[in-house]
């Protein structure tokens, strides 16, 4: 009887990665790709994935090229069990354990094709795959391990196809500003 051979798991994606790039993946001189472009994000986002407006821990970190060291999201600050939001309308296209942590993948409704994917993790999830989530909606709660934050926080990331976006770029200004609105005087118009 023959023993089966198992790949260890970064192998296998790395194994998996080079079979489906093909030869164009590097150019002749053999030096990596450029990171791609994509184009502009809609500000499709209507709320934080947490609720208020969470203390950014680590900012996006663009790679400079797809396979180089990099930030590919957000690290938001939370509290273990807090309630994790869906930041726009869309369908959850995966909810499950990656890793050992929990992950919630959500494609945005009307943001084009491919369509805009949002990420989610650590996350114990409340909603499954196919699942209608609108912006704001609760998809689960914040696990209190599996984090890659010294302190408990959410990872959010954002992706179109297989192009890394920073996931703030999602949100209208009026909701990355922060600040209360403030009236200002109209020009031409007497003040009592």
């Amino acid at each position: 009887m023959r023993a089966k051979r198992y790949l260890h798991p970064v192998r296998a994606v790395l194994l998996g990665l080079l079979l489906t790039a093909g030869p164009s993946a590097r150019p002749a001189d053999g030096a990596p790709p450029p990171a791609p472009t994509a184009a502009p994000v809609p500000p499709a986002g209507r709320t934080w994935p947490l609720p208020g407006r969470p203390a950014i821990l680590r900012a996006w970190d663009p790679p400079p090229t797809p396979y180089a060291r990099g930030h590919r999201g957000v690290d938001l600050a939370a509290q273990p069990s807090a309630p994790v939001l869906a930041v726009a309308a869309g369908r959850v296209t995966f909810a499950g354990r990656v890793a050992g942590r929990g992950v919630i993948s959500v494609d945005l409704r009307g943001t084009g094709e491919p369509p805009l994917r949002t990420t989610y993790e650590p996350v114990r999830a409340s909603v499954r795959k196919g699942d209608e989530v609108a912006a704001g909606e609760v998809l689960g709660t914040v696990e209190p391990t599996g984090s890659h934050c010294p302190v408990t926080c959410v990872h959010w990331g954002l992706r179109r196809g297989g192009t890394y976006l920073d996931p703030l770029s999602l949100l209208p200004p009026w909701l990355l500003n922060g600040g209360p609105s403030v009236l200002l005087p109209v020009l031409g118009v007497p003040q009592p």
